[in-house]
């Protein structure tokens, strides 16, 4: 990590540029980390009850906080993270794949604190506050500006160029060996300077096996998530060319891209199952 961190109390570190108005909070240990409520709960349906989210303003520094707590994750979790990747608290694989993301030069949210704390072989709890990212908007809520005109000459080129873009992103992240499994446009930001962010890295790996599989999980997330009122077919065409560096498609291809929309198709019927909308068919 580039920063240095300090250690406020035992197993809770900081970014000491933020100590201060940490400390005004109140956060000035595990205790009062845990028991923080004064934010806005980010609560969502699907989030497992050992999980919490906060969303936390600071007037003083105009800045706006994620805290992310894991309080006694099941055995059976933890196990099973530990089989599929390494033992490490819940806080630790987010903070790793941080670290790794900012060696291959591919940007993340600014880490501003984190701790852990164990028992005598599990995980008893653990946090990670991250900074919110200056001037920049998931691809969910916010596409580039281009993509709300009509169809012209004139923003064609441009949002040609971003379907590049992304592509690219893509393929830098994938050359890391890592895969993201929950590679979404809610978990892309895209900010004014044209940079590409990558959040929630708490399930990211790199797989020992099956690295393919994985690789057509995420690359069907991104195809299900674009919507199909922006991202046309060729358009979608236009970005596995790019991604792949490839000019034409090759049996091996072709049998790819078969399997991305196979796995695509798949997630839309889990949703539709729940009621939710499915973007790439909008």
């Amino acid at each position: 990590m580039n920063e240095k961190f300090m250690e406020l109390t035992p197993g809770y570190l900081v970014n000491p540029k933020y100590k201060t108005a940490l400390l005004k909070l109140g956060l000035v240990s595990f205790d009062t980390v845990f028991s923080f409520s004064a934010g806005e709960n980010l609560a969502k349906k699907n989030l497992a009850p050992h999980r919490k989210r906060f969303q936390i303003e600071i007037p003083s520094i105009q800045n706006t906080f994620f805290l992310k707590r894991f309080e006694k994750p099941p055995i059976w979790e933890q196990l099973r993270n530990w089989l599929s990747r390494r033992r490490k608290s819940s806080m630790r694989y987010e903070l790793d794949s941080a670290d790794k993301l900012a060696e291959a030069g591919i940007k993340t949210a600014n880490i501003i604190a984190y701790g852990e704390q164990w028992g005598l072989l599990f995980e008893k709890r653990s946090f990670i506050m991250t900074e919110k990212i200056p001037g920049a908007e998931s691809l969910e809520r916010k596409l580039p500006d281009c993509f709300g005109l009509p169809a012209t000459a004139a923003n064609i080129k441009p949002q040609r160029e971003f379907i590049r873009e992304i592509a690219q992103f893509a393929r830098k992240f994938h050359q890391t060996g890592l895969r993201h499994r929950d590679l979404y446009f809610s978990h892309i930001f895209y900010s004014r300077d044209g940079s590409f962010y990558l959040i929630d890295l708490q399930r990211v790996f790199k797989p020992i096996i099956l690295t393919q599989r994985f690789r057509i999980k995420d690359i069907a997330q991104l195809y299900y998530s674009a919507p199909g009122r922006h991202f046309s077919s060729t358009d979608r065409l236009r970005f596995y060319l790019s991604y792949s560096g490839k000019i034409t498609l090759d049996r091996s291809d072709k049998t790819f891209i078969r399997r991305v929309i196979r796995k695509t198709k798949q997630i839309a019927r889990h949703d539709t199952r729940h009621g939710r909308a499915v973007p790439f068919e909008n």
